[in-house]
């Protein structure tokens, strides 16, 4: 296939289709741990944990979904890594945030599951795109 500026990943069709997802998820979470932390979660045990682990498995979904459709698009190796090292580091950034948020505080158990998620949901959306290949086109 002769790839093009539209298979390449340049163009703005191509930010605003694959990448502004991740940069309005990104400020969302951002906002969402502005805020002091909420009085009462679900109360269950590791609650709050796996609340990060499916934000993050989200975002490293967006960030692998952007990535293919970039010019690594042909590496899924290298740019599941880059999707999996992103969201662990966004993660990192936002627990680093909250340390100077009152009423929050950044944990390292947070932390990892932020980077356990990334990495999840960077694995489940390559195992569909295997097993369905026509949704990569979404």
């Amino acid at each position: 296939m002769t790839r093009t500026k539209e298979t390449a990943g340049v163009g703005p069709s191509i930010f605003f289709r694959y990448w502004f997802p991740v940069v309005f998820y990104c400020a969302v979470l951002f906002v969402q741990s502005s805020f002091p932390s909420p009085k009462q979660i679900p109360s269950f045990c590791l609650s709050d944990k796996l609340l990060h682990f499916f934000a993050y498995a989200f975002l490293g979904m967006l960030f692998f979904r952007g990535f293919r459709h970039s010019a690594y698009g042909n590496r899924d190796r290298f740019i599941m890594v880059m999707s999996m090292v992103l969201t662990a580091f966004y993660g990192a950034t936002d627990e680093l945030h909250q340390y100077f948020v009152p009423e929050r505080s950044a944990e390292l158990a947070d932390l990892i599951f932020d980077g356990l998620g990334g990495c999840f949901g960077v694995w489940v959306y390559e195992w569909v795109l295997r097993r369905y290949p026509g949704i990569g086109r979404i």
